[in-house]
């Protein structure tokens, strides 16, 4: 069990649905991997719910000895899984859009109070939707209201649909809030993705991790950042490099990142750049605009991939900080070039062309 408290705002993540857990609560259920717009769409009614709740406690405040007690508080309660099913399915591991100390942060910004990340095995995925909703939901969750999106599908061989579990909720007096897939409205330029099904007339593709993920793998930023209400950050601490950056008046910050996360396109965008306070605050500060390198640089041989930042009119010291970069174009692909000279005048191509999609950007 792990206290992320922030702010007055406790966020619990569970490694399983054992003491410490806070109940009764609003459970949004889902994967939730990228907490996009449609993942924002399934948990705010468990967000209203708590809102709601907490201005009825008003209404129970003690004012004289014969006054009720307080309401009972019913915790926003995101509740997902791990490892990711199609990990544990397929054995293999999944590059995530959000990791889970993103998903924590983006959940506590929302106001989520608690995240419950039950633990995808042998005996979870064997138990029937029946099974699911007594023994998980009401018996230690003690759910007081579920939203799930459309496309929902529970217990053994997903066997169980949304609408199965609104009826079986129905059974213990839980109403479920069944949330329609979001669609990319007044966004013809977005991609449809193959694994996404359209389910408007006017054949909008629909808000999806896979969409996202599509998005990123053909540079396509924008539509990336606007299918999740939000820049998608690369999230990592500076650590030594090779420094070659700085033989030739271009030093860079090398990023570690976490294992599981998602990266888009090789090759170089325009970013956004913050420095990471430490927990429990964590608040972010401005850096300043930079150019990324995501890749292998064939140019200096180098044998592993990398994650470089070159910030634009920068003089300190960032080892050892960790760094918020936020992605808002892709500038081109990586390639290898004759000689250092030629990297260099390129570059300062990248560096010109970064400052003036970053500014129009800005004036946007």
């Amino acid at each position: 069990m792990l206290n992320l408290s922030q702010n007055g705002c406790s966020v619990w993540v569970a490694s399983s649905t054992t003491e410490g857990l806070l109940t009764p609560t609003a459970v949004a259920l889902g994967k939730f991997d990228g907490m996009h717009l449609g993942h924002q769409r399934v948990i705010q009614p468990v967000l209203s719910l708590a809102r709601r709740d907490g201005e009825n406690l008003l209404d129970y405040l003690p004012q004289h000895p014969s006054t009720p007690a307080r309401k009972e508080h019913i915790y926003s309660t995101v509740v997902t899984f791990h490892p990711h099913p199609q990990e544990f399915f397929s054995g293999q591991p999944r590059a995530l859009l959000t990791p889970l100390d993103e998903k924590v942060t983006q959940l506590r910004s929302l106001g989520i109070e608690q995240l419950v990340l039950l633990p995808f095995d042998k005996e979870l995925s064997a138990l029937s939707p029946e099974e699911f909703v007594e023994n998980i939901l009401v018996q230690q969750l003690q759910c007081q209201q579920i939203s799930v999106g459309q496309d929902f599908c529970f217990g053994k061989q997903r066997t169980g649909t949304a609408e199965a579990l609104r009826s079986l909720a129905a059974k213990y007096q839980i109403p479920v809030t069944i949330v329609p897939l979001q669609t990319c409205t007044n966004n013809s330029e977005l991609p449809e993705d193959d694994s996404c099904v359209s389910v408007t007339s006017s054949q909008e593709p629909i808000i999806s991790t896979s969409l996202i993920r599509h998005t990123l793998e053909t540079g396509d930023v924008k539509s990336a950042n606007l299918l999740l209400g939000r820049p998608y950050t690369l999230y990592g601490k500076v650590v030594a490099g090779q420094q070659l950056g700085r033989t030739i008046g271009f030093p860079t910050a090398n990023l570690q990142l976490p294992k599981d996360k998602f990266l888009p396109r090789q090759g170089v965008y325009a970013v956004r750049v913050f420095t990471v306070g430490a927990p429990p605050d964590a608040a972010m500060a401005a850096a300043g605009l930079g150019v990324m390198n995501i890749g292998n640089r064939p140019t200096v041989n180098a044998t592993e991939p990398a994650v470089e930042v070159h910030l634009l009119d920068w003089d300190g010291d960032l080892y050892g900080k960790k760094l918020a970069v936020q992605l808002v174009q892709f500038l081109r692909p990586e390639q290898k070039f004759p000689d250092l000279e030629a990297l260099k005048t390129q570059i300062e191509l990248d560096c010109a062309i970064a400052r003036e999609v970053l500014s129009a950007e800005w004036e946007y």
